[in-house]
């Protein structure tokens, strides 16, 4: 309810000035990427999931956070300062 993930694969992606296989996850949210220590956590759990199911390695991934606003938000018809 709380998530949504788009997946772009075959894109042409450069990482640390290689083309090889890489990742690229941004992830935004409204009150849980805010502080350092909440994205520290978050990014450990993501990189877990991403190294295992894409068979990368840790530094061919980078992780970008975006804390965002219940104003920033639009759904049913209005924001989610209202919900």
């Amino acid at each position: 309810q709380r998530v949504n993930v788009t997946v772009r694969s075959g894109l042409p992606m450069v990482l640390s000035g290689s083309a090889e296989p890489c990742a690229q996850l941004l992830v935004s949210s409204v009150g849980v990427v805010g502080s350092a220590e909440q994205n520290q956590r978050h990014s450990a759990r993501f990189f877990d999931f991403l190294t295992a199911q894409l068979g990368l390695g840790p530094e061919r991934i980078v992780i970008r956070f975006y804390p965002l606003e219940p104003w920033q938000i639009g759904k049913n018809r209005t924001v989610m300062t209202f919900l």
